[in-house]
């Protein structure tokens, strides 16, 4: 008799149900650690502080332009227009 190679339908079925509990078990593991609402929580703290930042620079920028449009530099010194 001619001797078979390969893999067996019992060996293959095994392998199929190690995945599926593994993929069970990450699932319920990222689902109660609550990963998820962790991760949105930090998206949203992200966009505040983003917001906050640019508020600040926008205030930054008008001093500077305000500061900028009274005075000029010449010979190294600052002069106030009038």
């Amino acid at each position: 008799m001619k001797k078979q190679e390969g893999i067996t339908l019992v060996a293959l079925i095994i392998t199929v149900i190690i995945l599926l509990i593994l993929a069970i078990v990450s699932i319920s593991l990222v689902i109660n650690s609550g990963i998820i609402n962790k991760a949105k929580y930090s998206v949203d703290k992200y966009s505040e502080k983003e917001n906050n930042e640019k508020t600040k620079l926008n205030d930054y920028e008008k001093v500077l332009n305000e500061y900028s449009n009274n005075k000029y530099v010449k010979d190294g010194l600052i002069w106030i227009k009038v």
